[in-house]
Parts: C-alpha cells; sequence; structure tokens
C-alpha cells in the first residue's frame, strides 16, 4: 500500500513537472512573439516618422507634454496621391483629445473650403495647401483658419487605402445611402468591404445629397472600421501585413514612443468623442465652386477646440 501510495505521488510530481514545463515554453514563445510584435511595430513606426518643421511660438506658450497629459490636437490627411500627381488633401479631419475630460472634439473640413492658403498668399479651396506646399502648408492654413494650434499630423495615401483594408480582412460599415459607384453597388444597410470596395465606398460624392459631407460621413465609418479592426486581439496574427501596408501608405511626426504615452495616458478619451459639422454655403467664383464659412462660424468652432485643448 505504502509502495502504491509513493509511486502514485512520484506520478504527479511527475504530471505536475511536465504542466509546468509545458507552461514555461508557452510563456517563453508567447515572451518572443510580444517581443517579435514590438520590434516589427517599432521599425514600422520608425519608417512612418517623418518629422516637418513646424513654428507653433505664436499658438502655445510651452510644448505639449505627453508624459503631464496636457491636451494635443492632430490632424488627419487624407491625400490622394498618384503617379506624377502631387495630390490635394482631400480628406482633412482635426481631433482634439483631452484626458481630463475623457474626451475627443472631431471637425471634418470641407475640401471645397474657401481659405487663406498660408505661404501662398493667395484664397483657395483648403485642400490646394497640400498640393502647393505638403502638410507643413497643410498645417498652417488649417491653423489660420481656426486660430489654434496643431501638434501632430498623420497622412494617409488614399490610393493605398485599400491595402490597409485589406490587410484587416475587411471593414463592416453602417451605409445609409444606396448608390452605384465606379461600377459597384452600395445597397444600404450593413456592409461588409474589402479593400477596392472601401475605396470606392469613401469616394463617392456627388450623387449623394449631402455632397462632400455625406463623403466625410463614409471615410469616417472606414476609418473607425480599420480602427476597430487594429485594436482587435485576432488581428495580432495578421500584423505582419498591417504593418506592411501601413509602412507604404502612413506618414506622420509621432514617434514610437509618442504613441505609447498616447495609449497608456490618452485611452479613456476615444469612449467620447464629440463629432462637429461646419455650417457654411456653396457658391461659385468665376466659375469655379466654393463653401464659404463666414467669421463667426470660424470663431464658434475655434472656441470648441480652444475649450478642449485648454487654451482660454
Amino acid at each position: 500500500m505504502r509502495s502504491d501510495r509513493h509511486k502514485h505521488k512520484k506520478k504527479k510530481r511527475r504530471g505536475l513537472k511536465i504542466l509546468l514545463t509545458v507552461l514555461a515554453i508557452l510563456l517563453a514563445g508567447a515572451g518572443v512573439y510580444a517581443y517579435s510584435i514590438y520590434h516589427s511595430v517599432n521599425k514600422a513606426v520608425e519608417s512612418m516618422h517623418a518629422p516637418i518643421a513646424h513654428d507653433q511660438a505664436n499658438k502655445r506658450t510651452h510644448p505639449v507634454s505627453l508624459d503631464n497629459k496636457d491636451p494635443f490636437s492632430v490632424l488627419l490627411l487624407g491625400v490622394d496621391e498618384r503617379q506624377n500627381d502631387t495630390g490635394r488633401s482631400d480628406t482633412m479631419i482635426l481631433a482634439a483629445v483631452n484626458p481630463k475630460k475623457q474626451s475627443v472634439q472631431l471637425l471634418s473640413i470641407p475640401r471645397d473650403t474657401r481659405t487663406e492658403i498660408v505661404g501662398k498668399g493667395t484664397e483657395d479651396k483648403i485642400n490646394h495647401a497640400y498640393a502647393f506646399g505638403g502638410v507643413p502648408m497643410s498645417i498652417a492654413t488649417v491653423e489660420k483658419f481656426l486660430d489654434i494650434p496643431i501638434d501632430y499630423y498623420i497622412k494617409v495615401n488614399m490610393e493605398g487605402f485599400k491595402d490597409i483594408v485589406d490587410a484587416v480582412d475587411g471593414v463592416t460599415v453602417q451605409n445609409d445611402l444606396d448608390f452605384t459607384y465606379e461600377g459597384e453597388h452600395f445597397p444600404k444597410g450593413t456592409l461588409h468591404l474589402n479593400g477596392e470596395q472601401a475605396l470606392k465606398y469613401s469616394r463617392m460624392r456627388y450623387d449623394d445629397p449631402r455632397g462632400d459631407f455625406g463623403r466625410q460621413l463614409r471615410q469616417r465609418q472606414i476609418l473607425e472600421g480599420i480602427l476597430a479592426k487594429g485594436i482587435d486581439f485576432s488581428s495580432l496574427w495578421k500584423y505582419g501585413d498591417i504593418l506592411n501596408a501601413l509602412q507604404k501608405n502612413v506618414k506622420t511626426n509621432l514617434t514610437m514612443d509618442d504613441m505609447m504615452k498616447i495609449q497608456k495616458n490618452y485611452k479613456a478619451a476615444r469612449n467620447h468623442i464629440q463629432q462637429n459639422e461646419i455650417k457654411g454655403e456653396g457658391t461659385k467664383i468665376n466659375g469655379v465652386y466654393y463653401y464659404i464659412v463666414s467669421d463667426s462660424e470660424k470663431q464658434r468652432l475655434s472656441q470648441i477646440f480652444k475649450d478642449q485643448l485648454n487654451l482660454n
């Protein structure tokens, strides 16, 4: 009897050792995999990093500190860059993030908005700023338009947008307008779109009674769909494809360190997103269509973003 109990205990100890060994191997493997992901992400962010010369002396009294959880602003530029074409920023979305208020204020700026192009000395459509002077001129023009500082930018090449969507296995959107664009039919309701379909879905505007505002809505849906897929755990298994697509199509002045601080210190803000709309009026000047925004409307929006950035 005693011998049998001794053998049983030895078997239990041996079983425990095997289990602990398997767990150790799994944890080691997970550690290697996590390091591999971190290393790949760091490398990708380095290739996307594109700092710009940008003077904020007249907009801020001190630089933004992500360590101190200062509110910050970021301008998203969706640029239609094609071969042998500088392109224009057909999508301009301004975001202001305030961790203490735990909120994000968003503003989609219509591409046809007439304003002063800073550095060019003319009034033109705001999306032409990118064609004239790239990211720096786009930032300076939006800063002047709303009288606020822009701390960071993210530029996405819309032509390569479909690669990012395909890398996350497509996106799901709620379509509120039945339309056909470039041979693709988009019925009302829940749609799951691949990269090519998402690009067409986000580009249509002439058959939408809301015009550019309808297109902005669809573009936001695609971006939100990508973000939702990007933070999904299952996306880890395709992180190589996702990073490859991002490296090819995204540029930003955010560093890896900046992104990690934002993830750590500003995470709760994404749960309260307020979408703002620019009120204006469409008109033609010398046969060219523009979206005219009054001074009072610009001041209203400026105040919203100044409050969000604690600039008052």
